[in-house]
């Protein structure tokens, strides 16, 4: 593809997110009782994302560790 295409398709996405997900938690998205808050999702997301990556640091340098001090 052409270059100018994916650096434009991206900002362009890129936006509509960030527009989808400030309208979604500004203004009332609900369907059939359940609350369409778009930012809310991801910052829960980012928040489990963050812990999990914490998490596997942890145990590969635990992991690391352990086989340092076999050798």
């Amino acid at each position: 593809m052409n270059k100018w295409f994916e650096l434009f398709a991206g900002l362009v996405l890129l936006i509509g997110v960030i527009i989808i997900a400030w309208a979604s938690s500004n203004y009332s998205w609900v369907l059939f009782g359940k609350d369409f808050d778009f930012l809310h999702a991801g910052w829960i997301f980012l928040k489990g994302a963050v812990f999990w990556f914490v998490m596997m640091v942890a145990l590969l340098l635990i992991l690391l560790g352990i086989n340092d001090l076999r050798e």
